[in-house]
């Protein structure tokens, strides 16, 4: 059993714990990251999963990973290119049309369904765009947090919460109206009120089902879409690509931006328990029984994991402990990776081109999304499922033999608890289902990787394989998140900091929570710290 001391200790080395500890050891801090796998990068990896292939076995793409993040962390120098789609999305339809979006070609693409939506597409864009704007600037800071205390400790967020509402204040009526609707209502009833086809409602309200278990009618559901358009890609707002080696070059090149500045990072050094001595948390011990002790820890784990298995629940104050409890997580995520011996062929399209380097989505309405929810909650699967496929080698040869190919498929709805003995079935259905849009799709899988929720949460932590550790509802989310009153990445135990995901912004690889969760470790070490050249 090994002993060892240093400033900040970060349970797992996905993109956010490792975001965090870039950002402590610039300000010459001692940081070591323990990471229960023996790679880095938590859900962001890439890995072989079929002789001769790989593919990013669960985050698939990118596009909400922060600018300043990038900058900072000089990821590009470390090795990191990323590359957009030639086009954005495909929706093929049952009846033999599609509906292509993209930069310069999506208004075109559904005058072909409703002259009146191509008109009222521009002001769609701009008005989201607006308020997307103002939330993204948001991100890479604290949101105000309820302050317990006196004027010292109320002071601060009472400033926050006045510079956001001169914010919020700066909207006209109609911005202002527009984010009280992305807040409260369903992606279904916002649409709704905007488009009359069905084609780019689906397009849209896709984005409101991503890994969320829930119709695109369910109330909060907006915001969800809103989520997605927050992100850029090589300074162009809105546009999705990949990275190239797959998403574990992302982490990758972070681990060696760390390494840079001298972090340790420790594989396969799962933790068993955070130590806690007179009230504060003061280390960890790993399950080899190895201690570490530091001024600091910081959680990159799924709050549940954290407050759930890490902790004595004591610790925590009775009311924290009890929201904590009913803290919601589940997705309606099932995760494939296929190895194709060549591009699909769709009915609708089936000559190559530069669809098949688009996430290529298979749920034509939101009617037909709503009914995959519902038939979900009660079989388990939905027998019409919504399934989005990318090819990545389509725009990265690295991933697979010449002339061969590899697909992610990023299939909703079914239930969290699906049992493991219902893995392949669905994993049939939902090839089947992309079969039914382009024939012979099936004959030509070579290998695939099938991840159900319940395998997300046993390789990545990801608890009912929600992807954005905690659904990201209204009581969920900014100053909600993960609880009302540890807003701040100040966890209830003294000492004891989140980083990861279940903390503002919430889910994605953006990087986000690691950077801010860094900020408030370093504005309570301040008076110790000496700045790194």
């Amino acid at each position: 059993m090994a002993k060892t001391e240093t400033d900040v200790v970060i349970l797992g080395a996905g993109h956010n714990g490792l975001v965090c500890a870039f950002y402590l050891a610039r300000r010459g801090l001692k940081v070591t990251v323990l990471e229960r796998r023996a790679v880095v990068g938590g859900a962001a990896v890439t890995e072989t999963f079929h002789p001769g292939f790989r593919n990013s076995t669960a985050s698939y793409t990118v596009s909400l990973l922060s600018p300043t993040v990038i900058a900072d962390m000089a990821l590009a120098r470390h090795g990191l290119t990323m590359v957009e789609r030639r086009m954005s999305n495909f929706l093929p339809l049952e009846d033999g049309r599609y509906l292509a979006a993209g930069p310069g070609r999506t208004q075109t693409e559904v005058a072909k369904f409703s002259t009146r939506d191509a008109k009222r597409l521009e002001a769609y864009e701009a008005r989201l765009e607006r308020i997307a704007s103002e939330l993204r600037r948001l991100t890479l800071q604290a949101p105000p947090n309820m302050a317990e205390g006196g004027w010292t400790q109320a002071l601060p967020e009472l400033f926050k919460a006045g510079a956001l509402g001169r914010r919020i204040a700066g909207l006209d009526k109609t911005g202002r109206r527009d984010l009280l609707d992305l807040f409260a209502k369903s992606a279904g009833d916002w649409l709704d009120g905007w488009f009359e086809s069905d084609p780019i409602k689906a397009l849209f309200g896709f984005d409101s089902v991503v890994g969320n278990y829930a119709s695109p009618y369910t109330p909060g559901s907006a915001y969800v879409l809103l989520h997605h358009v927050f992100g850029e890609l090589n300074g162009k707002r809105g546009v999705w690509g990949h990275a190239l080696g797959g998403m574990g070059a992302i982490t990758q090149a972070m681990a060696l931006a760390c390494a840079e500045q001298g972090v340790e990072i420790r594989l396969e050094a799962a933790v068993a328990e955070v130590l806690v001595e007179k009230g504060r948390a003061v280390g960890v011990v790993t399950e080899a029984g190895d201690v570490v002790r530091a001024r600091r820890v910081a959680s990159n784990l799924h709050p549940s994991l954290l407050f759930g298995q890490l902790l004595d629940p004591a610790v925590a104050p009775a009311d924290f402990r009890e929201r904590m409890g009913r803290y919601a997580s589940g997705s309606g995520t099932f995760r494939i990776n296929l190895a194709l011996s060549e591009l699909p062929r769709f009915t609708a399209l089936p000559a190559p081109g530069d669809h098949l380097t688009a996430g290529i989505i298979i749920g034509p309405s939101l009617a037909y999304m709503d009914r995959a929810h519902a038939q979900a909650r009660l079989n388990g699967w939905s027998a019409q499922p919504i399934v989005e496929m990318l090819i990545p080698s389509t725009l990265d040869d690295s991933l697979a033999p010449p002339g061969a190919h590899v697909a992610s498929l990023f299939c909703q709805h079914v239930s969290p608890d699906l049992a493991d003995g219902h893995r392949d079935t669905v994993a049939d259905l939902m090839i089947d289902t992309v079969d039914a849009h382009a024939p012979g799709f099936k004959s030509s899988v070579l290998g695939r990787l099938a991840l159900g929720p319940r395998d997300l949460e046993r390789r990545f932590g990801l608890v009912g394989g929600d992807i954005f550790h905690g659904r990201l509802s209204l009581d969920q989310l900014f100053s909600a998140r993960p609880v009302l009153g540890h807003a701040d990445y100040r966890m209830p135990l003294p000492g004891l900091y989140l980083c990861g995901s279940g903390a503002h912004p919430g889910g994605g690889v953006t990087g986000a929570p690691g950077h801010n969760a860094a900020q408030a470790i370093l504005r309570d070490l301040k008076p110790r710290l000496r700045r790194r050249p």
